[in-house]
């Protein structure tokens, strides 16, 4: 049992625990968790993916990813904002995404309130709460679920009118978009 700290992975370098229960997650964390995500679409697809793991496991949707990617027009804000009820019965239908009625409907309304803004807008207003400065974490228990930023960043969102974009949803979404590394201090990936 881990006390938190990094672990060595299969290659011997030292890294996040959470990232060691399968090989999906050492290449998600290695390559992915954590590097800076620009782009509206790019970002809509990680708040969207975000909201869908809201009381699941980060595995079931990084499994089903390349479903979710398939179902939803590969994220393009424009083309999910013309989605109608047609397309939200064909996607609670999809055995390749999690077929939950509350976030299908709320990223497809996400879409549609996104589609109205200036292109860029989405990734200023995110980045825009990027902390100046993040402490860095020696051990799991570092690594808080909610800060200030991400309270604030969910509720500009919240303002605007996004959904399912609560203060852990908006810290889960600025971990893995790279406003802040929460790689811990000995893992090999910090920094990178």
């Amino acid at each position: 049992m881990s006390d938190g700290t990094a672990l060595a992975g299969p290659d011997g370098g030292l890294r996040c625990p959470w990232a060691l229960s399968t090989p999906d997650y050492v290449t998600y964390h290695d390559e992915e968790w954590g590097r800076p995500v620009r782009g509206d679409d790019a970002l809509f697809e990680r708040l969207s993916l975000e909201a869908f793991q809201s009381g699941l496991s980060w595995i079931t949707i990084l499994r089903r990813r390349e479903g979710f990617r398939a179902a939803f027009a590969g994220f393009e804000i424009a083309k999910v904002a013309t989605f109608d009820e047609a397309d939200r019965d064909r996607l609670l239908l999809d055995p390749g995404i999690i077929r939950n009625r509350a976030k299908i409907d709320a990223t497809m309304a996400n879409a549609r309130v996104l589609a109205a803004w200036a292109p860029g807008e989405l990734d200023e207003l995110i980045w825009s709460h990027a902390p100046a400065s993040h402490a860095v974490p020696r051990t799991l228990a570092d690594v808080p679920a909610v800060t200030p930023e991400s309270t604030a960043l969910s509720k500009a969102l919240k303002k605007r009118g996004l959904r399912f974009v609560g203060p852990t949803t908006a810290y889960a979404l600025m971990q893995a978009c790279g406003l802040v590394d929460d790689h811990l201090e000995t893992c090999v990936a910090r920094g990178r």
